[in-house]
């Protein structure tokens, strides 16, 4: 246990970061917007490309690519949730002395919300956090994965996965409060849900719910609760660091939770109308479902 608490938050490469322009890799607003715009660029480009030369049935067999993909994901982000976590300890462990010269804080869970006025990205918590944008651009190729062997593309994905993408990069770039707990809540659920697609890739039985769904369906209301509590300690204990790109990142987290939610809910109004089929065989739950774009052999979960 020594041994692991020391490559995860007590090395001088952990403990010595700092985030900067000049030598960390893809510190820079240029870096993001040509990141974002290529990945864009690319999936629209892959997307036409494949109806103008494949029919709309016409699928690209993968292999075990995606199986590998995920289970990379989901390792990953266990290793990140786990390096995060200890770091925290230690930084909790350092800082305490620092609390009292402030009244922002005065509890880890505090601190877990809320950073002291003055906070610069560098440590050990930043370092796991920039591993964490790192990682960002891994979860990317999943949306090639769904144009080529599901020929979709969502303006939900493309939005979706741009955004957090962008705001792992402000969380860095403004030292913003709530980072290490948004992280800590993502990374465990990546690590569930891509081991999940991992043991349903390789042959594996799923559940009998949409399990995906209902993780992301989790983490929204655990972020949606925690922006509370950073809004609360930043008016009532004199202030966060990082308030504005909080703010900017509510926003968008707001646009990401009324896109999902209109999905989740369309989604089950679809389940319902194909049970209405199955249990009563009524018409106007079968033109109901049919208006939806779905027929009842058609409706599954992905």
């Amino acid at each position: 246990m020594q041994s692991l608490k020391y490559w995860l938050s007590e090395h001088p490469s952990i403990i010595n970061f700092r985030w900067s322009h000049t030598q960390s890799f893809g510190s820079t607003w240029s870096f993001l917007f040509a990141a974002i715009a290529v990945y864009v660029v690319a999936n629209i480009t892959l997307h036409s490309f494949l109806s103008l030369v494949l029919s709309k049935r016409r699928r690209v067999p993968l292999g075990p690519i995606p199986a590998i993909h995920s289970l990379c994901v989901s390792l990953i982000s266990a290793v990140i949730f786990v390096g995060i976590l200890c770091s925290a300890s230690a930084e909790i462990r350092d800082t305490r002395w620092f609390w009292r010269r402030t009244k922002t804080i005065s509890t880890p869970f505090q601190w877990f919300l809320c950073f002291p006025l003055g906070t610069r990205p560098s440590g050990r918590v930043f370092f796991w956090s920039y591993v964490f944008y790192l990682s960002r651009f891994l979860h990317l190729f999943r949306t090639f994965f769904t144009t080529l062997r599901h020929r979709k593309l969502t303006f939900f994905h493309l939005f979706n996965q741009s955004i957090l993408l962008w705001m792992s990069f402000l969380w860095l770039e403004f030292s913003q409060s709530f980072q290490v707990l948004a992280i800590l809540l993502a990374t465990l659920l990546y690590s569930v849900v891509y081991g999940y697609r991992f043991w349903t890739a390789i042959g594996l039985p799923s559940a009998c719910f949409p399990f995906v769904v209902n993780c992301q369906v989790v983490l929204l209301a655990c972020n949606l609760i925690c922006h509370f509590g950073v809004l609360f300690l930043h008016f009532l204990k004199g202030g966060c660091n990082g308030m504005g790109a909080w703010g900017f990142n509510s926003v968008l987290n707001g646009v990401i939770l009324c896109l999902f939610l209109n999905f989740y809910v369309k989604m089950h109004l679809r389940k319902k109308n194909v049970e209405d089929i199955d249990e009563h065989g009524d018409s106007s739950s079968s033109s109901s479902a049919h208006s939806y774009g779905y027929s009842k052999s058609e409706f599954k979960f992905e």
